[in-house]
This record gives structure tokens, C-alpha cells and sequence, in this order.
């Protein structure tokens, strides 16, 4: 009989229904989603309808002009045209971390310098 438990038992273990969860951990082998929820937020913001790329070109005046374009014709921001496109730009440099190079990361500082200016708000 003893035997007959055991084997039950080995089967019954060897399946389950549903994997086990780990809870609130990544696991170290698990693939990260190519889609990020900052990506969302940059792309379906409902502060500003951006132009694809704005923040990988290399003049500052431009990305700035862009924010600004962006910021004014949108109808579904909350707040003014400079906070919208401010705080994208900001929102943009504190999400990217340490991974955004320094030349990129003084591109897009110097962005806020001239989208100030734009703005009149020197």
C-alpha cells in the first residue's frame, strides 16, 4: 500500500495545471517587454500628440520647436503649451536614466534652454 501512495503522489506532482507565480520579482531569465509603459506614455500621452523621433534629433532649436508645434495644436493637454512641452522633455530625460548617452542627454538639456527661450520665458 505504501507503495501505491507513493507513485500517486509522484504523479500527481509531476502535474500541475497552472505555473507557480512568483510574486514581485522578474525573474532573471525572463525576456523584458519590448513595449514599455514609458514608451506608451510618450506615444498616447494625453498631453501632446508627438512627432515620431523628436527626442533622437540632433539640433536642439528643432526638438524644441517641435515640442512647442506639438504642445500648442494639442487639444488635450491639461495645463499651458510650455509646462505640457517641458515636462515631456523632462519627463523623456528622467526615464531614459543612464542609458541615454551624454552627448544625447546635453542635446536634450540644451533643448530645455532653447524651449524656454521659445517661449519667452528666459
Amino acid at each position: 500500500m505504501a507503495n501505491a501512495r507513493k507513485s500517486a503522489r509522484s504523479r500527481r506532482a509531476g502535474r500541475r495545471t497552472r505555473p507557480e507565480r512568483k510574486v514581485g520579482r522578474k525573474s532573471a531569465g525572463k525576456k523584458s517587454s519590448s513595449r514599455r509603459w514609458s514608451q506608451r506614455v510618450t506615444e498616447k500621452s494625453d498631453a501632446l500628440d508627438l512627432k515620431r523621433g523628436v527626442f533622437k534629433q540632433r539640433d536642439p532649436k528643432r526638438i524644441a520647436s517641435s515640442l512647442k508645434r506639438s504642445a500648442e495644436r494639442s487639444s488635450r493637454r491639461k495645463a499651458g503649451a510650455y509646462r505640457s512641452a517641458l515636462s515631456m522633455l523632462t519627463f523623456y530625460l528622467n526615464r531614459a536614466g543612464k542609458t541615454l548617452p551624454k552627448t544625447q542627454r546635453a542635446r536634450l538639456n540644451q533643448a530645455k534652454v532653447e524651449l524656454k527661450r521659445q517661449f519667452g520665458r528666459e
